[in-house]
């Protein structure tokens, strides 16, 4: 019986951990606008904390600003109030209204920053594809040692593993590439 469920669930494991890069990487700011900085950011409404998402519109208009209409304007002062807390290096303009924040550019010093922070949440992506091969390894080794598969089953099983790991190592680098080019770029 070849494992080939235990591959799939691996690699479905290994999927979210990519996932996760992904959003992550939208959460840095790089300098240009996306509502991705501000649309977790926790909101104090109606007795509960919520995403600022579930609270308000968050639209772009243009490369350097984000703006921000609540659908009830009692909570302007509330979500002013949790981008302040939420200490994601921006600062809201109330004016009664809207809430706009306004992109800075980036300092050097500040992209060479980021990428070291692309660099590490690579490596955790890293770490977590790795963790999953071994997981799935110690699976495959107890089976074998239970004589629920035979050792070319064994073989097979953890080669093919090995090339989902790789080819998932590979979008890793390249997507940690492509992010550090962005930040980089003025």
């Amino acid at each position: 019986m070849f494992p080939q469920h235990l591959i799939d669930s691996a690699d479905a494991q290994m999927k979210k951990a990519l996932e996760h890069l992904k959003e992550e990487f939208s959460k840095l700011q790089v300098g240009r606008a996306t509502p991705a900085l501000v649309e977790d950011v926790k909101v104090e409404a109606y007795g509960s904390l919520q995403a600022l998402k579930a609270v308000a519109s968050v639209s772009i208009p243009d490369a350097k600003t984000i703006q921000i209409q609540p659908w009830d304007r009692g909570l302007l002062s509330a979500i002013d109030k949790g981008i302040q807390i939420a200490n994601i290096g921006l600062t809201p303009n109330n004016d009664g209204v809207y809430i706009r924040i306004n992109i800075p550019p980036l300092t050097e010093e500040r992209r060479k920053d980021l990428v070291k922070v692309v660099g590490r949440y690579s490596e955790e992506a890293k770490i977590g594809i790795r963790n999953v091969r071994q997981e799935t390894n110690n699976t495959f080794n107890t089976m074998k040692k239970n004589s629920e598969m035979t050792e070319d089953e064994l073989h097979g099983g953890t080669k093919k593993l090995q090339d989902i790991v790789d080819a998932y190592n590979k979008e890793v680098e390249e997507m940690s590439k492509k992010k550090e080019q962005d930040i980089m770029t003025v």
